[in-house]
């Protein structure tokens, strides 16, 4: 690809800044001055603009940990959203959330610019697992009829899932879908109430306990994989 493309691809340089950078000699390419901005470069080359190497990455996946009253946009009025909790040099990019937390909700979101990915994940065909854990304002009962499927807002008759309770009033809940506030409306329809909502596993990677609420990093190459394995 041409030179001033890779910069304005990766959101370092404007094409017009790219060609007054060039003219400044503040360009190199594998150690030259570039010359030129129409010299066809390899997105393996390294370039760099006043000594800050560029990496080039045809789409980027992010881990949030997303804390509660953000919400699952990339643009909202009323209230703040998660790419807002992002690097001024990421929010350059149309990165978007993989599904949606409501705004209470808390945990593991997943976020990219890579919408084919993000489609498959979500589609009915290749829906990736899910994992939340969750807190009631009564003990926990009536897990058979849950993990069996159970009718909710709209006669919704919601898909098998796996429950794992770990107290009196605490329990794992495995998805596969993903409907609006379904494990609340799911508690709700057994004469419960959801008081803490977190999602700790999203598509086989969990979340990563280093991350604070707010906090946020790149996959690992392994990850990605990971991510990419669901659409098989």
């Amino acid at each position: 690809m041409r030179l001033d493309k890779f910069l304005s691809e990766t959101k370092t340089l404007t094409r017009s800044e790219a060609s007054k950078a060039v003219k400044r000699g503040e360009v190199t390419v594998n150690g030259a001055v570039a010359t030129k901005t129409n010299m066809s470069v390899e997105t393996t080359d390294s370039i760099a603009v006043r000594g800050r190497v560029i990496e080039y990455s045809e789409f980027r996946y992010i881990m949030l940990n997303k804390p509660e009253g953000y919400v699952s946009a990339t643009d909202d009025k009323s209230a703040p959203y998660v790419t807002q909790l992002l690097s001024e040099e990421l929010q350059k990019f149309d990165l978007f959330p993989v599904g949606r937390l409501d705004k209470y909700t808390v945990g593991l979101m997943i976020l990219t610019d890579d919408g084919k990915l993000a489609h498959n994940l979500l589609s009915p065909k290749h829906h990736a697992e899910k994992v939340y854990r969750f807190r009631c304002e009564k003990p926990i009962e009536r897990t058979d009829e849950l993990e069996a499927g159970i009718h909710i807002e709209g006669g919704y008759l919601t898909k098998p899932c796996k429950v794992k309770v770990l107290s009196e009033y605490e329990a794992e809940i495995t998805l596969t879908e993903g409907k609006y506030h379904q494990i609340k409306q799911m508690l709700g329809a057994v004469g419960n109430k959801v008081v803490y909502l977190e999602r700790i596993r999203f598509a086989d990677i969990p979340l990563d306990p280093s991350l604070e609420r707010g906090e946020w990093r790149m996959l690992t190459a392994d990850e990605i994989k990971t991510l990419r394995s669901q659409n098989k």
